[in-house]
């Protein structure tokens, strides 16, 4: 068994479909509208096969990453190197990119950065 994929709300699908694609080379297929409920979606595929459906509508609750409570909290990109976790780092803090935490090595043994993209925390991992 294997997760198919994971689906994230986005207030701006064409931004999130456009950083994704940007910055992790994702692939994605073609837009989906349901007309009836107003939901719209991307899926975004990796290179490692992995899939990320991206979805928006009208009028969504804004989530407080800052609280800490129950559910989806992070998703995780490995990257080959600490050099490309670095490098990516630079680059979104460059484009202007929230960097929530420079690069570090973690207590479990990770190192990492992490952003914040569209209320989500996005972890850059290498060991």
């Amino acid at each position: 068994m294997k997760i198919d994929h994971i689906g994230m709300f986005v207030k701006d699908l064409e931004k999130a479909k456009n950083f994704f694609v940007k910055y992790f080379s994702a692939k994605p297929n073609h837009k989906y509208t349901n007309n009836k409920t107003k939901l719209e979606t991307y899926f975004l595929v990796f290179d490692d096969g992995a899939r990320l459906e991206i979805m928006t509508k009208p009028n969504l609750e804004v989530h407080n990453p800052l609280v800490e409570e129950e559910g989806y909290h992070h998703l995780a990109f490995y990257l080959r190197s600490k050099e490309e976790v670095n490098e990516l780092t630079s680059k979104l803090k460059t484009d202007g990119i929230n960097v929530v935490s420079e690069p570090r090595t973690t207590g479990d043994g990770y190192y990492e950065a992490v952003v914040l993209f569209e209320n989500c925390y996005i972890e850059l991992v290498t060991r």
